[in-house]
């Protein structure tokens, strides 16, 4: 199967593989520029931008971290990273994942929009509102995550009635992927649930809207995965994980390495600040988790509003902001490590270019 271009709303893709949007700093510039670059779509993680470049443009740490939302989601980092992403991909479409469930979601979209973003796309809850924070942007593609029919209904009504708009494009997101599930622990679990099986009613629901494209994700890893999505009606994929396994993904060495060696039975869902499952390895962290002796929990970033300034972190006996900048960081015995289902079949480091050769032309093409 030779894959057709992706068109969303003014831009197209050449390649319609849309790279997951891994924060804190799995995807940053250089695994998102280089994946534009190749002819996908790169996509920016917007959290904990704070971080980059060593906190360079952070205005105020305590402990190590940057403090408050301002800092956490920085705006200056945002730019200066698709500033570098441009030096690498040019002109070529650059997306910008800013989760619902962060505090300040609208400033971070306004942001992501003043750097140069031709597309938001947001999970981690029901973005009814999206559109509100790009009024002055009418040209940024919108791009919700969806695990229903009935989610995508709920923002086609609302959008339509609010802003008279419409996605223009959706990510339709199964139980396989890395890191928030927009599922509950046994939901992750149930036939009816997983991605293949969500494809023709979202279709269906996007029919009595209008037309645009579906992009199916999580747990796709191959050539052949591609084309099975694509036969149930996708229009494009996005994949994470394997990204991670790149040697311009944004990722410390340590965190490529924790994924090499993970094994199937690794990979586990766990317990979630945010108030979702999510995927990743059950490391020595998880252990400490299980045993309540994890790291101390001070609520220095304030991330995400569902934790509540801490107090679900206390519950669940982490927090999630530092001990994801931690895995981005390399620090193996206090990091969170996200991957999908399919992780544990990473057992190399290639280039983004080899990636895409082999996810276009098949795993054995040289």
């Amino acid at each position: 199967m030779n894959f057709k271009t992706l068109k969303i709303k003014d831009f197209t893709i050449k390649v319609p593989i849309v790279q997951g949007g891994m924060g804190v700093g799995i995807s940053w510039d250089q695994l998102a520029g280089s994946v534009s670059k190749e002819g996908g779509l790169g996509v920016i993680s917007s959290v904990g931008t704070g971080y980059y470049e060593n906190q360079r443009f952070v205005e105020k740490a305590v402990a190590g971290k940057p403090f408050e939302v301002l800092n956490f989601y920085s705006k200056p980092s945002l730019m200066e990273i698709f500033k570098n992403a441009r030096k690498i991909c040019g002109d070529a479409p650059l997306a910008c994942n800013v989760l619902y469930a962060i505090n300040d979601y609208g400033r971070v979209v306004r942001d992501a929009c003043e750097a140069g973003a031709n597309a938001i796309i947001t999970g981690a809850g029901l973005p009814t509102n999206m559109p509100e924070f790009t009024r002055d942007f009418p040209h940024v593609a919108l791009i919700p995550i969806v695990s229903s029919a009935k989610a995508l209904k709920i923002i086609c009504k609302r959008w339509t009635q609010r802003y008279d708009r419409l996605p223009d494009a959706i990510i339709v997101e199964g139980p396989k992927s890395g890191g928030h599930q927009g599922f509950t622990y046994e939901q992750c679990f149930q036939e009816e649930y997983q991605l293949e099986n969500l494809i023709k009613p979202i279709k269906e629901e996007i029919k009595k809207w209008g037309d645009f494209p579906l992009i199916a994700a999580g747990g796709i890893w191959d050539k052949k995965d591609i084309e099975t999505m694509m036969d149930l009606g996708a229009d494009g994929v996005q994949m994470g994980t394997r990204f991670i396994a790149t040697r311009e993904c944004d990722a410390h060495d340590n965190f490529k390495e924790v994924l090499i060696a993970a094994k199937e039975e690794d990979i586990k869902l766990l317990k979630s600040p945010v108030g979702y499952p999510a995927r990743g390895v059950k490391t020595n962290l998880v252990e400490l988790v299980e045993r309540r002796a994890g790291p101390a929990i001070k609520c220095i970033s304030n991330c995400v509003a569902p934790c509540h300034r801490g107090e679900e972190a206390k519950a669940v006996g982490y927090c999630i902001a530092d001990r994801l900048s931690d895995a981005y960081m390399g620090i193996k015995e206090t990091g969170l490590f996200f991957t999908g289902s399919n992780g544990y079949k990473i057992d190399k480091i290639i280039t983004v270019k080899e990636l895409m050769h082999k996810l276009t032309h098949g795993e054995n093409d040289s």
